[in-house]
């Protein structure tokens, strides 16, 4: 048998009726704002002004208004200042101890970050560093087949020379010479490369 009843709204999530159906919860976020709020307030030199100027006017209200008024014995040590110092440390301590916690979280957190910031720096600087090896490499390959092309061509260029020469039917000495300097004007090149290349 199918249960009667109400018909679901497809526009809502299950469980929910409504923003009134929520039962309001204290935020522990806004409980810490406070504790920290009260703390930085406590550490400041006009909380320190105003806690003395209370002081002062407790026990000058206390000494020097008449008896009727008086509410803190000075004959006692005046005890319910005592007991208001008193509890109003009892409260910063623990206030001051939430809000060193919190910021402790928080530094772990922020530490945390940093840690996998510097992580992704190195992984990046290393990955940057294999990419400049890998574009030296390929600029020392590209440099060798030019220095390959231009050896080449003053090869080719050398032996057409020398066919020309032959043909044209000049003695082996003037060859010899003309290939004695291009040696020479090679090695020049050679060192001249090698100075370039340091």
């Amino acid at each position: 048998m199918a249960r009667k009843g109400r018909i679901p709204e497809l526009d809502a999530p299950r469980g929910r009726s409504g923003m009134l159906a929520r039962t309001p919860r204290p935020s522990r976020d806004r409980f810490g704002r406070g504790t920290e709020w009260i703390a930085r307030a406590m550490g400041t030199p006009w909380f320190l002004i105003a806690l003395t100027l209370f002081c002062v006017a407790w026990i000058s209200w206390n000494t020097m208004a008449p008896n009727a008024l008086r509410f803190d014995s000075a004959a006692n040590g005046f005890t319910a200042l005592t007991l208001v110092l008193s509890l109003q440390a009892s409260y910063a301590a623990p206030l001051i101890l939430l809000a060193q916690n919190r910021q402790d979280d928080r530094d772990r957190v922020q530490i945390e970050q940093d840690r996998q910031r510097s992580e992704r720096n190195l992984a990046d600087t290393e990955y940057l560093a294999r990419e400049v090896v890998a574009l030296r490499m390929k600029i020392t390959d590209l440099s060798e087949e030019i220095v390959t092309r231009d050896s080449l061509r003053d090869a080719l260029k050398s032996f057409v020379e020398d066919l020309d020469a032959r043909a044209a039917g000049e003695s082996e000495e003037v060859v010899a010479e003309r290939e004695e300097r291009r040696e020479r004007r090679e090695r020049a090149e050679n060192a001249e490369r090698r100075a370039r290349e340091r």
